[in-house]
């Protein structure tokens, strides 16, 4: 294997965008009235993906691997600005492959699939090509576990159409 090609498929891709907050986080303008920026939460994951976001406020680096939903982040926000509810899903973020994914580009690759425990991203076979990824939204938890191996950095978070906080 050639050098660039090596450096290709073990680079790890900058995904720049809009940061996500903790799971549990309160709405937008709650969040950041009652987070006081300790790292408390950062410290209790044991994922170790909150990071100091804009303005020190934590955020979620899936680039480190992916959220189990714990919640030692919340047992851990003292200020409250990460609270448990009674059942619903922690947050509303979902995986979105893009444009730059292998397997829509014809070059054989399930990482993503194999990464999902929760089986949302399965390959659908396509008769002369490689199989096609597809996201079932439904079954996507936004864990952020097929974000970080994929290869091609086509695979982004993205608010669930049910958020607009």
């Amino acid at each position: 294997m050639s050098s660039s090609r090596r450096s290709f498929l073990g680079a790890r891709f900058r995904r720049a965008g809009q940061e996500f907050r903790p799971p549990r986080a309160l709405p937008a303008g709650a969040f950041e009235e009652r987070c006081n920026r300790c790292g408390e939460c950062a410290k209790a994951c044991p994922a170790r993906i909150i990071a100091r976001g804009s303005g020190g406020f934590p955020k979620i680096d899936f680039t480190h691997g992916a959220c189990s939903f714990c919640g030692d982040c919340v047992r851990a926000c003292a200020a409250g600005a990460l609270r448990r509810t009674d059942g619903g899903a922690p947050w509303r973020l979902e995986a979105r492959i893009g444009d730059a994914c292998l397997a829509l580009r014809g070059v054989e690759c399930r990482i993503c699939g194999e990464c999902c425990d929760a089986g949302a991203i399965r390959f659908r076979p396509c008769r002369g090509a490689v199989a096609q990824p597809r996201l079932d939204a439904d079954l996507c938890s936004g864990c952020g576990a097929c974000l970080a191996p994929c290869p091609a950095g086509a695979i982004g978070m993205t608010n669930g159409p049910e958020n607009d906080e």
